[in-house]
Parts: structure tokens; C-alpha cells; sequence
């Protein structure tokens, strides 16, 4: 391995330090064309992460093959349902965890956000169902919704071809937490921070107005990492596609 210049470190650090940083504060973050090393965006975002609960346990089985099916049928097919969106400014996978992250300076965007996620829960339905017929492990996940907003900077420095984004604020690492209690401890799968839930309630009550979508939430008071909400909503007309035996025309 080449050694660390720690001189030209030092040089490149100072740079960052000495030279003047924009911030633009607006509702909607740009896409990562307007990003420079001088610049920073102050921005509404939601983020979401879909994580595997128990892989610890999974990825003990010697089986390789069978792991491989699970891990990327699970991945592949969230990534499929996060990342088809205009307001989309980053996916990934952190280990098991898929996470993307919108711009949402609307409630509505929020609101797109949680339907996001009830695809999801319904959609592990489908996966749970075909990898019992294919004789897998069937999973459970966590599903953590966050809106907030955030101050987001460009990491890296030009011709490192390393350009990633750094997010500074509750969205990103709530939503990480927040999907951490699903499935766990008795809680449903669904966990929403109280910003998300607020800013997409009512739009939810509009989409079913003979029922009382409140009820499907129960409250949780967390002074640590925010106020939250748990549930297990699914989409019924997706559910009922599985549930007839997922026949393709």
C-alpha cells in the first residue's frame, strides 16, 4: 500500500477550511449537477431504509448459492420500487439495508414516500411467498420513513471520481433508525417519524375517506431519536394479485 502524503493532506484540508462555503437554503434540493466543493444545499428530504432483520443469522448458513438468491432477489427488486423517481437524489445499499433519499419539499412528496413504503411491505409478501415455493429462508425488514430538512454537502475533491454527498441533519439517520424497530420488539413493520406521518396523514384520509387511516397507526413517544408511528399498511389491489396466486396474463 503507498504510504499517506499527510503534507499534501494537510494542504488539502486547509483548502476546505480557508475557503468560503455556500449554503443555499431552499425547499427542494437540486440535482447533483448544481453540487460543487464550495457550495451546500439546505433542503427538505425524506429518506428511506428497508432493513433485513436477523441476516446475522441467515448468513451463517453455509450454503452460498442460497444466500445469494435471497440477498439479491430482496436487494435488486426494492432498489426496483425506491429508485423509479424524479425527486430521487441518492440510492444505495449499506450491508443488508437498501436506503434511498428524495427531495420533498411538498407534503404530497411526502406523502409519494409512504406509498413507497406500502409497496414494500406488500411486495416482501410476494418475495416471502416465492422463495418459500423456491425452498429459501423466507425475511422480515424494517421500513423507516423520515422527512426533515437537511444540509447537504459534496464529499470527495475533482479527479478522485469519488463525488458522494453527505447528509447533515434527522432525515437520513432517523429513517436508518426508524428501520431498525420494524419488525422487532413487537412493532409492525412500517415505522414513520412524526414529520412524515403529519405532512402525509391527510392525503392518506383523502385516498380512503369511508375509513379512518389514523387507526392503522399507533403512536410511539421517543425522546431520543423523535416521535414515531408504526404500522402495517399494504396496497390491496397488490395483495389481492398475491393472494389469487400472483398469475401473469
Amino acid at each position: 500500500m503507498a504510504d499517506y502524503d499527510y503534507k499534501a493532506g494537510k494542504q488539502r484540508l486547509e483548502e476546505i477550511l480557508d475557503n468560503d462555503m455556500e449554503v443555499v437554503e431552499q425547499d427542494k434540493l437540486p440535482n447533483d449537477d448544481d453540487f460543487t466543493f464550495t457550495n451546500g444545499y439546505y433542503s427538505w428530504v425524506s429518506a428511506i431504509f428497508v432493513d433485513m432483520r436477523d441476516s446475522t443469522e441467515l448468513c451463517a448458513d453455509e450454503d452460498k448459492e442460497k444466500l445469494a438468491k435471497v440477498f439479491r432477489s430482496f436487494s435488486s427488486e426494492i432498489i426496483e420500487i425506491l429508485r423509479d423517481d424524479e425527486k430521487l437524489r441518492e440510492i444505495g445499499i449499506r450491508g443488508d439495508c437498501v436506503y434511498a433519499v428524495y427531495t420533498s419539499p411538498l407534503k404530497t412528496d411526502i406523502y409519494e414516500c409512504a406509498d413507497k413504503c406500502f409497496y414494500v411491505n406488500t411486495f416482501m409478501k410476494m418475495l416471502n411467498r416465492l422463495l418459500k415455493q423456491h425452498s429459501l429462508p423466507e425475511i422480515k425488514v424494517g421500513i423507516g420513513l423520515s422527512s426533515a430538512q437537511e444540509l447537504v454537502v459534496k464529499a470527495g475533491r475533482k479527479g478522485v471520481g469519488i463525488n458522494s454527498k453527505i447528509w447533515i441533519g434527522k432525515a437520513v439517520t432517523r429513517a436508518c433508525h426508524y428501520a431498525n424497530y420494524g419488525n422487532k420488539d413487537g412493532n409492525p413493520a412500517i415505522v414513520f417519524g412524526s414529520c412524515s406521518y403529519n405532512n402525509m396523514i391527510d392525503q392518506l384520509i383523502k385516498n380512503d375517506p369511508d375509513k379512518n387511516p389514523k387507526e392503522w397507526f399507533t403512536y410511539h413517544k421517543d425522546e431520543g431519536e423523535g416521535d414515531y408511528y408504526t404500522a402495517n399498511i399494504i396496497k390491496t389491489g397488490f395483495d389481492n394479485w398475491i393472494s389469487s396466486g400472483m398469475k401473469i396474463d
